[in-house]
């Protein structure tokens, strides 16, 4: 089994392929106003938004797109004039993050994990 695509709500597909786009996925598929599916740069994986009436913004998506240097890429991000709520810091899980949010209030963390991601030295097995 492997992850083909995660797929999350949003209020506005349009504002929200503009985000994703600077955030720096490929759009491979525009069907307004209802759905957009991005290709990431990287790897194999794809990521979809679809429109919803209504989101609740507790924050309780979070969405990880590990780049190979999260200061280089917060600073590209910035330079777009997108808000960023935390810079890159070294996290005690051994991975570097940056967080910030999508338009709908989606928690998305920019990070750098390598070997780390998959085999931390805690991993069962």
């Amino acid at each position: 089994m492997n992850l083909n695509q995660v797929t999350i709500p949003v209020t506005n597909v349009e504002a929200s392929i503009a985000f994703y786009e600077k955030l720096g996925l490929i759009l491979i598929v525009r069907a307004l106003p209802h759905y957009a599916r991005f290709e990431c740069p990287d790897g194999d994986a794809t990521f979809s938004i679809h429109q919803s009436g209504s989101i609740d913004r507790s924050g309780d998506t979070w969405i990880y797109f590990e780049v190979d240097d999260p200061e280089e890429k917060i600073r590209g991000l910035m330079a777009k004039d997108i808000p960023v709520d935390a810079l890159p810091e070294d996290k005690p899980w051994l991975w570097k993050e940056a967080h910030l949010k999508d338009p709908d209030g989606n928690r998305i963390i920019i990070y750098r994990a390598g070997n780390n991601r998959k085999y931390p030295p805690w991993r069962i097995g």
